[in-house]
């Protein structure tokens, strides 16, 4: 599969954790931002979000987001 990703997650974030663990094992590429450390990057989020600081949100190449994705999803998009 080619594409990388960008996830914006949290550290106490579990359905961060799933898909960052299903991404690993598909071999998906991706870069994980932490909201919590990156001011900008909550911005992003909540614009993406209609204000809310929901995660997982994972940008893609083409500058489409989906927010709290399955892995099928994440499949998917980078797939197209």
């Amino acid at each position: 599969m080619q594409g990388t990703v960008t996830m914006y997650s949290t550290t106490w974030c579990g359905y961060c954790r799933r898909l960052k663990s299903q991404m690993d094992r598909e071999g998906i590429a991706y870069t994980e931002i932490n909201i919590e450390q990156d001011p900008a990057s909550a911005a992003f989020v909540e614009k993406a979000n209609g204000g809310n600081q929901t995660v997982p949100t994972v940008l893609f190449a083409d500058g489409s987001t989906l927010t709290n994705p399955s892995l099928a999803q994440v499949k998917q998009k980078i797939a197209a």
